[in-house]
């Protein structure tokens, strides 16, 4: 649906008053930018006579960056299908009581759906941002300022997930599952921060 659209199209959508795409959409679309730059750097240390002990390394992590990219790219369209569901149930009658839970219940099924989009963003941003760090310490020094952007997009993405997740659990009644997304969110933030800020780190020394 928008990530076969041109990049003027996409921007000029997200910029209007259209619900969809919106952050979740964006999110996915960094964390796809930045597995894209290590998948760049990859391909700029590959063939290096320089970085031949680690080329099968290198090797390895250029097909992760892929797998992640095409995987964050499709949650660009996802976010945006989830999102549909979202918005019929909160325009579903509630005149009786019966149409009042009957709204109720479709809410909490879809707003809990609709918080598997951005967890996936945050899980999949996750695992490149570890592939981002080691890409710092073994990638070719010509791009590492490339993985010092890709790191940086990729933590706005976990963070960018995370607020999707909380805009959605406000509106779940189900306390232990708010609960216990709300735990696993902080979970994935605090790591990927910590790898995040340890791969800019690593960058910054090397420039």
């Amino acid at each position: 649906m928008f990530i076969k659209s041109s990049l003027e199209d996409f921007v000029e959508v997200l910029s209007s008053k259209e619900p969809v795409p919106g952050g979740g959409g964006a999110a996915a679309l960094a964390g796809a930018l930045g597995n894209a730059l290590g998948g760049m750097v990859c391909n700029l240390t590959i063939g290096k006579e320089k970085y031949k002990d680690v080329e099968p390394e290198v090797k390895d992590i250029l097909e992760k960056t892929r797998e992640l990219q095409r995987k964050l790219l499709l949650l660009v369209d996802e976010d945006a299908e989830v999102f549909k569901e979202v918005a019929a149930a909160y325009k579903l009658p509630k005149n009786t009581e019966e149409e009042k839970q009957k709204k109720k219940e479709a809410l909490n099924r879809a707003l809990k759906n609709a918080c598997q989009v951005p967890l996936k963003i945050m899980e999949y941003s996750l695992e490149a941002l570890k592939l981002q760090k080691r890409l710092a310490e073994i990638g070719s020094k010509l791009a590492i300022s490339d993985v010092g952007v890709g790191a940086l997009l990729l933590k706005a993405a976990v963070h960018g997930g995370k607020l999707n997740v909380l805009i959605n659990l406000g509106g779940i009644d189900d306390r232990e599952f708010v609960e216990n997304t709300g735990k696993y969110v902080e979970k994935i933030c605090k790591e990927a921060d910590a790898l995040a800020d340890e791969a800019y780190d690593e960058v910054l020394k090397k420039l």
